[in-house]
């Protein structure tokens, strides 16, 4: 996956907030034009169907075809690509004139938001058809309870975002020095590698690159903690949280963090694995078709244990959601389950760059062809936690903590090493309360 695929993809997830900034940094695909609706929920009845550019324009025209295929509820669909590209604007603009869609994918925590504006149709019915027809039991473990609410089911997910490790072996072996199994490990690891002239623990946080802000997250969380209680409190100063930072600023310290690292790009990070200069890394699927190397150097490590022998992996469920401004509540309903019974097509034709929600996707030969497929299904999503951690529920204040700059200031702040954890934390709170709705 190129760079400019997967900055849109990483920017599909982030919230509300700071979006006008934030969208000028996210390139557009070539070939991906959208278009302005013109009726509310579907010309002529259709079920309007909005999607994004996920990956590269094949992907739009196999959902496209899809999408139209559709004819149950004695209804048919139409597909629109909407650019991540002031999609927020877009979005908001038509659903306030009713020109919006009926369905949509979109940003991770888009249906919480829109949501608290009465505009989304809960997913109750689609679950209940699921169950049904049998396919509810073939969603992955735990993909599907962060999208309920007290009220109902928020949206449903189709795809899931994940932050595996990675290494290149050749470094290891130069170095002459095991691949992490915990903190301690990594971190002798990573004095080994500077020792060759390698990057021990590659991230960056520089414009448009999140990696550092989710390596941030997953540290927490990879040591039993999390930015918010199992309630939904803000819990940012507890314990294991300071642990994780100190941890992270000993990396920085000792030179396993690049400290270069805090102003990297996309680019800057990819090209760091892709010269062998990165050894080992959190980033996101397909790492050796990211940066141009396929030789099978660069493979996917094992999950970490923490101090206290924790062990977790951050992960995004992308969703479909229905609006209440629909030609019809049942064709919205019926469509969602006829969408999701066909994803495997995507994954068949091998234009996702993102792990699947149904087991059944898993085991198919083009998905297990690929061993660090295998293996991040196997070994991540069984400990996956979400930006609701140490809680499980979505909401829309996930999307101010991951879109705005509470979080990109504390990464920023890390990388530096001129701090300490209890400062940043305690900045990083109190950017949060800022923002957060109580």
């Amino acid at each position: 996956m190129n760079a400019n695929t997967h900055q849109s993809r990483s920017f599909s997830r982030r919230g509300f907030l700071g979006l006008t900034a934030a969208a000028a940094s996210v390139p557009l695909l070539a070939a991906c034009g959208g278009g302005s609706a013109s009726q509310g929920g579907g010309a002529g009845g259709a079920i309007k169907f909005w999607d994004m550019p996920w990956a590269t324009p094949a992907y739009n025209d196999a959902a496209k075809k899809i999408a139209e295929g559709f004819s149950g509820a004695n209804s048919k669909a139409t597909y629109q690509i909407i650019q991540w590209n002031n999609f927020y604007q877009t979005f908001s603009s038509a659903i306030a004139s009713k020109t919006g869609p009926a369905v949509s994918t979109g940003g991770g925590f888009q249906a919480f938001q829109f949501e608290e504006q009465g505009q989304i149709a809960y997913a109750d019915k689609v679950i209940e058809k699921l169950k049904s027809n049998g396919q509810f039991d073939d969603f992955l473990p735990g993909v599907v309870e962060p999208f309920k609410t007290s009220k109902g089911y928020v949206a449903v997910p189709w795809q899931l975002d994940i932050r595996p490790l990675w290494y290149r072996k050749s470094l290891f072996e130069k170095a002459g020095v095991g691949v992490p199994t915990d903190w301690a490990s990594l971190l002798e690891a990573g004095k080994k590698l500077k020792g060759v002239g390698a990057v021990g623990f590659a991230t960056g946080s520089g414009a448009g690159n999140n990696i550092g802000n989710h390596l941030m997250i997953m540290m927490m969380l990879n040591n039993g903690g999390g930015v918010f209680t199992k309630d939904g409190e803000l819990d940012v100063l507890n314990d294991r949280n300071v642990e994780a930072v100190e941890f992270l600023l000993e990396l920085v310290s000792n030179g396993v963090i690049d400290p270069a690292a805090v102003s990297y790009t996309t680019d800057n990070l990819n090209a760091q694995w892709k010269d062998s200069k990165a050894a080992y890394g959190m980033l996101t699927l397909g790492v050796p078709e990211r940066v141009g190397d396929t030789s099978g150097d660069i493979v996917v490590a094992s999950p970490i244990a923490g101090p206290h022998g924790d062990k977790a992996a951050l992960i995004f469920p992308n969703n479909i959601m229905m609006y209440t401004n629909t030609p019809s509540q049942e064709a919205s309903e019926e469509f969602v389950v006829y969408y999701l019974g066909k994803l495997k097509e995507l994954w068949q034709q091998k234009l996702m760059n993102a792990l699947p929600v149904f087991k059944s996707i898993t085991e198919m030969p083009e998905f297990t062809a690929d061993p660090n497929n295998v293996k991040i299904v196997n070994e991540y999503v069984p400990i996956a936690k979400t930006f609701a951690s140490q809680g499980t529920a979505l909401s829309a204040n996930l999307a101010a903590l991951d879109g705005g700059q509470a979080l990109n200031q504390f990464t920023q702040t890390v990388l530096t090493g001129k701090t300490d954890a209890k400062s940043a934390l305690t900045a990083f709170d109190t950017g949060l309360k800022s923002v957060l709705k109580k």
